[in-house]
């Protein structure tokens, strides 16, 4: 009996803040940064995030109920504009950094005024990311840091960065590192345009030249750099593949929108857009269950799970919707050579989205890396050999 009022108690709270939200902040006639700001304050950013802290104390569960409420509202989403604040960003400054970080980053991140990126891949470091080589060097109060990163989604835009850097050479390479928050804006970061097949540059390469970080911007302990890092890359995956969209939205949505509107009725091609269909509803019911499990901090392997569902299932329904299109597939309405604003799937643009899919399966970790996850950690299958775990990173052999 407790339990259940405790919890019906703690939905009404929900519903009444959205409530309350909706009917002081009009989606309709409020600008997206006060609307967002709204919400943060109300505590319905991230209900399972601390009050004061854009949450309310509970579980995520409930962070669909304000999901599926502002969207029937009409409400501004800011999921694209700043993807890796609030998917990585929030949940690694909420979980180590002080609280004085914590105060000075969550409300602009939420509200986009402050844009975010990752730098954690490297030329000589991606799957392994823990191999990385860009350096930190203290000097007194600061941190000197020299380096270069890539693939790095909305650098262009960002005003933090999230940066792991090589502190220490002469242990293992993942008992070396320390996790940084880097002012985008610093003297010595110059951050370069990677563009990409679709003939946008969403991502960038950044170079590191004496860049000073005060080491008040650390994030955990000196050495740590991977314990926080790691709850990065596990909500880095739950943010990319565990997105519930509505029932038959996304892009299994756009592919039945093509089924009807070209008039198809080949059994070949039915079939394939029914099993993809199923597919794309057992990945959003299990995406809202996981959702309803997770706790504040580090996700557990089922973000990898999803990422990898998401990732394989994207290019398998995009490719369906370039042969419903048929010839008209292999055109497009325009090939800018852009820096795009926001993150994204390619937009309306279904060749664009075909083409950007690809990177779905590297991205925030590939499909292959997934798998060994999956492997290691849910079936309890042997590791992969790692001769260089217990060697010091210095002592590395590296091409």
């Amino acid at each position: 009996m407790t339990t259940t009022a405790a919890v019906t108690s703690e939905e009404r709270l929900v519903r009444d803040q959205v409530e309350r939200l909706l009917s002081d902040h009009d989606p309709r006639s409020t600008d997206a940064t006060t609307f967002w700001g709204a919400q943060f304050d109300l505590g319905l950013a991230w209900v399972h995030f601390p009050e004061g802290l854009g949450g309310l104390g509970l579980s995520p569960r409930y962070q669909e109920i304000v999901s599926t409420a502002l969207r029937g509202a009409g409400a501004p989403s800011n999921g694209l504009r700043n993807p890796i604040g609030l998917g990585m960003g929030a949940p690694t400054v909420v979980t180590h950094g002080s609280d004085a970080q914590k105060q000075r980053y969550l409300r602009p991140l939420f509200t986009c005024e402050e844009i975010w990126c990752q730098l954690f891949s490297e030329p000589g470091a991606g799957s392994d990311v823990a191999s990385l080589s860009t350096r930190a060097v203290r000097d007194g109060d600061e941190w000197v840091v020299n380096g270069q990163k890539v693939w790095t989604t909305l650098a262009h835009r960002a005003r933090w960065g999230m940066l792991v850097a090589r502190t220490d050479a002469d242990v293992p390479k993942h008992r070396g590192l320390t996790y940084f928050v880097i002012d985008m804006h610093a003297p010595g970061v110059e951050v370069r345009p990677l563009r990409q097949m679709t003939g946008e540059a969403e991502f960038n390469e950044v170079y590191m030249t004496d860049v000073r970080i005060p080491d008040s911007e650390r994030l955990g302990d000196v050495g740590a750099g991977w314990h926080v890092a790691l709850t990065t890359l596990m909500n880095e995956r739950v943010s990319i593949g565990g997105t519930v969209t509505p029932r038959g939205g996304g892009l299994i949505g756009e592919a039945v929108k093509l089924w009807k509107s070209k008039g198809h009725s080949d059994p070949a091609l039915r079939d394939r857009l029914m099993r993809l269909w199923i597919e794309a509803e057992v990945t959003r019911l299990t995406n809202i269950r996981a959702g309803q499990a997770r706790k504040a901090g580090t996700p557990g392997p089922e973000g990898s799970t999803s990422k990898l569902a998401f990732a394989e299932l994207n290019k398998r329904i995009t490719e369906l919707c370039i042969d419903l299109l048929g010839p008209e597939g292999m055109l497009y309405s325009s090939y800018e050579m852009i820096r795009p604003e926001e993150a994204g799937l390619g937009g309306r643009d279904m060749w664009k989205t075909f083409l950007r899919t690809r990177a779905n399966s590297i991205e925030g970790g590939t499909s292959e890396v997934m798998r060994n996850i999956l492997g290691e950690r849910v079936l309890g299958l042997p590791g992969d050999v790692r001769v260089d775990k217990d060697r010091p990173w210095a002592e590395v052999p590296r091409s």
